[in-house]
């Protein structure tokens, strides 16, 4: 190891890229499970988890606490700008339990282009372990869709501030003071 601070920034660079591709590698390959067709709802009315597929054979679900949460609307906001390179590879969704109405008004007052879905009155949040006793939680869940119509859940995570998940959190942590008592919200002054 390096005294030099250039040399070891670089070296601890490639140690987290490393760590990550191992961790991706690891979350693809056994946390798969099978999962229900769940009835979710949009503002067209009620559908299934599997027609969120679309014509595609891939799903990235992102599990958002919704209009009430600055962190969740932080994260949203970040993905609505590379939605359009999601969309190139899988399908691509916001589930949240607010309804499609407030859903609608509100992506509407973000300009978000992506499709959003609700989990009001469905187990779905809470089955895939993202709603528990303190409520909703954030973070994504990928799915494939099989041959013979099952749904599997390949992976997950949770979001959180420092994670890797939103760029925001690496940036303003190397400002002079870091995040010091930053915290994200859904409109600033």
């Amino acid at each position: 190891m390096t005294n030099d601070p250039k040399q070891k920034i670089a070296e601890l660079t490639q140690e987290i890229m490393t760590k990550q591709h191992e961790l991706n590698e690891l979350m693809r390959t056994s946390l798969s499970e099978s999962v229900d067709d769940y009835r979710l709802k949009n503002t067209a009315g009620e559908l299934r988890l599997s027609q969120l597929f679309g014509d595609r054979r891939d799903l990235v679900l992102i599990h958002n606490m919704g209009k009430r949460c600055p962190y969740c609307t932080l994260w949203a906001d970040g993905l609505n700008g590379v939605f359009d390179h999601f969309e190139n590879r899988a399908a691509f969704v916001v589930v949240s339990p607010d309804s499609p109405e407030v859903q609608r008004e509100f992506a509407q007052s973000r300009n978000w282009t992506m499709p959003m879905v609700s989990s009001e009155g469905s187990s779905f949040s809470k089955d895939l372990g993202f709603e528990g006793a303190q409520g909703v939680m954030p973070g994504f869940s990928t799915f494939h869709l099989e041959d013979d119509g099952t749904i599997e859940r390949v992976a997950w995570a949770f979001f959180g501030p420092g994670d890797s998940y939103s760029a925001i959190w690496h940036m303003i942590g190397v400002l002079r003071d870091g995040a010091g008592d930053w915290q994200p919200r859904v409109s600033y002054p």
